[in-house]
């Protein structure tokens, strides 16, 4: 019976040391809870590090400059070394699930891009013609839907 507590305590003590470090993209408010109009604890400069404790919906659970808060995830980024992982990284995302990422996450267009890459950004006719050539008409649309026996259902909003 010891040895189990003793490894969960281990893995415990491990997620705990865990944090990965990432680092705002903006100037940026570190909330009290994971929402907009929460408390601001502090305000954080454009490029401060932080380390990730835990992340929750379109939001990361942070520590920096001595306080913890919640920042929004598109303000921020992580090192080259887990920019191709999911999630942010191992660690994240290995927090992600184990410390309660169960709900919905919101994404963004922009998540990922730089300031320049916005400002320099340029139209593509010939991307544009692509996408709309897989566009449907909506007669199309519903006769899938009755192929494949779907039937629309009304689902009410989540109380908070």
């Amino acid at each position: 019976m010891r040895l189990p507590i003793m490894l969960l305590l281990a893995l415990l003590c491990w997620v705990a040391q865990a944090a990965e470090p990432a680092f705002t993209v903006r100037p940026t408010e570190l909330k009290a809870k994971p929402f907009i109009d929460a408390a601001t604890v502090a305000r954080l400069p454009e490029n401060q590090q932080v380390q990730v404790l835990k992340r929750d919906a379109g939001w990361y659970q942070v520590k920096a400059r001595g306080a913890s808060g919640w920042v929004a995830m598109t303000n921020l980024r992580f090192p080259a070394a887990s920019a191709g992982k999911a999630g942010g990284g191992a660690n994240q995302s290995f927090l992600g699930a184990a410390l309660g990422g169960k709900r919905s996450t919101s994404t963004t267009g922009a998540k990922g891009l730089t300031r320049e890459d916005l400002q320099t950004a340029r139209p593509n006719p010939q991307a544009l013609q692509a996408a709309e050539k897989l566009a449907v008409s909506k007669a199309d649309a519903s006769q899938f839907a009755r192929a494949g026996k779907l039937v629309p259902k009304k689902i009410d909003y989540l109380e908070e």
